[in-house]
Formats: C-alpha cells, structure tokens, sequence
C-alpha cells in the first residue's frame, strides 16, 4: 500500500457512498413531508459536515494540499482504515434499506412516516450515525494528513453534536411512548453502550 493508493481508494469509497445514496435519494423525493426542520442552523451543520467528510479530503485527494502537514505513512494504518470504510458503507447500505421511504438527509418527518426498529435499528438507534463515525475514523486512518485526515471527525463531530438531540426530540414529538420505550432498550450509537 502506498500513499497514492490509499487516497485513491479513499477516494473511491467516497464514490460508493454517493452510489449507494443516489438511488434513496431519488425515492424519497416522491414522498411528501409533513414536518422538515431544515433551518439555517441544520444547512450549516451540514456544510460544516460535508467539508470534513467531502471537501477536503476531496481536495487532499486530487491535489496532495496540504502535503507540508503529511503525517509518516503507514500502510497498515491505511489498511485498517480502508477495512473500517468498507464497513461504514455495508451499515450505511444497511440503515437506507431499513429505513426505506422513512429516509432524508434532513431532520424531517414524512406523511404516514413509520418508527423503525428493526434491521440494524434493533442495535442502534441512529445506526446512520455509527456509519458516519465509522467512515470519520477511516478518514483520519487512511489519509494521513494533519488537515485532511481528522477533517471528517471534526466536521461530523460538530453536526452529530448539535442535531442529534434536536433529531430525538422530533422523534419523541413524532412518536411519543413508542419512541421513549424503543430509546430506554436501544442504544445511541454504538451498540451495548448506553
């Protein structure tokens, strides 16, 4: 493993992701919204986000900015990294397949929306989170730049911070008792921690 290679392949797991969205996103424009808490604060949370996961690591991909801040390369880092990408996308795919027409990439309810708790929600409440993390910690494993590798922890970071317990609330709002009894036996994020 060499250095062009993990950002290539990096790059190419970034492509899979948009490969495996695409088609969710197409579907779920069709189903109308009842409620979409798409504000100033969520498009930033989400330009911040995409810039950590997307933009520079894109960036670092295509061009090597900013090389001056390359860290010493690691091929079993890279590795490992790569490993936890291809996992991320699996439980990515896996969450959009649950979901079905639940899905948006907003904080948003739709018409006849439905409480998901099975496939990967029975081990997780926010298993699209899990995968979010997953493909951060691959960033910061694979690229391994100052800037471009820890980007995606930083970015995502700030979004899971700030919109997951404004997500819960639209949840319990949405759901009531059936959400509060499904949060009290699932946990968050990471499965067996509370």
């Amino acid at each position: 493993m060499t250095p062009l290679a993990a950002k290539l392949l990096h790059g190419l797991c970034m492509v899979a992701w948009w490969v495996i969205r695409l088609p969710f996103e197409r579907k779920s424009k069709r189903n109308v919204l009842a409620r979409n808490a798409l504000d100033g604060r969520e498009k930033l949370l989400l330009t911040i986000s995409l810039t950590g996961l997307g933009i520079l690591p894109a960036l670092y991909i295509a061009t090597g900015f900013p090389a001056a801040l390359d860290q010493p390369f690691s091929p079993l880092r890279a590795m490992a990294g790569l490993l936890v990408f291809v996992a991320a996308l699996a439980l990515f795919y896996a969450t959009h397949k649950a979901l079905g027409r639940n899905w948006s990439v907003t904080l948003a309810v739709r018409q006849d929306h439905a409480l998901v708790t099975g496939g990967v929600y029975r081990f997780v409440r926010h298993p699209m989170y899990s995968a979010f993390w997953l493909w951060a910690i691959a960033q910061a494993l694979t690229l391994q730049n100052w800037v471009a590798g820890p980007a995606g922890i930083i970015g995502f970071g700030l979004l899971y911070l700030l919109r997951v317990g404004r997500e819960e609330a639209l949840m319990r709002e949405t759901f009531g008792a059936a959400w509060d009894a499904y949060a009290t036996r699932t946990p968050r994020v990471m499965p067996f921690l509370r």
